[in-house]
């Protein structure tokens, strides 16, 4: 079939007038150009970002669990930036190659933009290694080398390597957090000290209202739960402080709930942990024996749910209340 026009017939899909020896236009291979400029662009941000900024991503690498939460997320943002490039190539090169001319034809697409089996296979495919890849490089780095205990609660599945493992209980109150040392008497103080290069597992729970345990630097985050035991763990690296705040809207003075911690050497934990232990006795006499849950009823902050405590170990407050129906 043929149509006239002004210059001579043109046949359809010749793609050139009749009667001339200019040759079809051939279509451009965008696809491979698409390729190439993503390849380009790719191979150049990539590195850019893990050399420059990878480094200084939060939470830093004071710890074994910060360094990995590091590591972790430049691993996914050095497989996102490509998926980003091909996405922004791809729509930068449709505006510039296939947009309307002023005053001219709607851009029209030819038979092979109803359908590409090559580049349909190639996406299911490589989406689908990608995403067993990430389920694989999460279940691996949740497992190791800290185990599972991430404030996931009191039994995880998987625990450190670690042969010595420091046990620390964080107990949240409003508004304030308190720390008890089993191992060395089941002492209870503000101050937060902690070992470098020694596995440490803190039982994270509540005296009162649910509160949340999270020590930036050190990448560790857990709910506070009145009568739960919520474990996580990690391995201080680095000395110096950290800041420790409550994360769990909690009342009233909730943003006023943080205080600081330390990293300290081995040797100097040795003879903080010992001092205040002496220094101590006597209050942790009157605290009751070392649990990792205690029921609140502390003040009333039960609401009157928990009963009181009718043998009170503490003169001023009544932590420590039996649970219901125990006598």
């Amino acid at each position: 079939m043929s149509v006239a026009a002004e210059g001579g017939a043109v046949s359809e899909g010749s793609g050139a007038p009749q009667g001339t020896d200019e040759p079809p236009r051939k279509e451009a291979s965008h696809g491979w150009r698409l390729f190439a400029i993503w390849l380009v662009l790719s191979a150049i941000v990539d590195p850019l970002y893990y050399i420059f900024a990878g480094p200084h991503i939060p939470p830093g690498r004071m710890s074994s669990t910060a360094g990995g939460a590091v590591f972790d997320f430049n691993i996914l943002i050095v497989l996102a930036i490509p998926v980003m490039i091909g996405v922004w190539v791809y729509m930068a090169y449709a505006i510039i190659q296939w947009r309307a001319s002023k005053g001219g034809p709607e851009p029209e697409g030819g038979p092979l933009a109803a359908n590409n089996f090559k580049i349909q296979t190639s996406w299911i495919t490589i989406t689908t290694v990608l995403v067993l890849f990430l389920a694989g490089f999460g279940t691996y780095e949740l497992v190791q080398p800290e185990g599972a205990g991430g404030g996931q609660g009191p039994n995880p599945i998987w625990t450190p390597t670690s042969n010595t493992v420091l046990p620390i209980q964080v107990i949240g109150q409003q508004w304030k957090f308190t720390y008890r040392y089993p191992t060395f008497g089941g002492f209870e103080t503000t101050q937060l000290v902690v070992p470098q290069g020694v596995s440490i597992a803190f039982h994270v729970t509540s005296l009162d209202v649910i509160h949340d345990f999270w020590a930036y630097q050190l990448g560790v985050k857990a709910d506070a739960n009145p009568n739960q035991d919520n474990v996580a763990f990690t391995t201080p690296y680095q000395l110096g402080s950290f800041v420790v705040r409550c994360d769990e809207l909690c009342g009233i003075w909730h943003g006023a709930m943080y205080n600081n911690g330390a990293v300290v050497t081995k040797d100097q934990f040795e003879v903080w942990a010992q001092t205040t232990e002496k220094a101590l006795a006597a209050n942790t006499k009157l605290l009751p024996p070392f649990a990792y849950t205690y029921t609140p009823d502390a003040n009333g902050a039960d609401g009157g749910y928990y009963p009181d405590n009718v043998d009170p170990y503490s003169k001023v407050e009544t932590y420590g209340a039996t649970q219901p129906g125990s006598g």
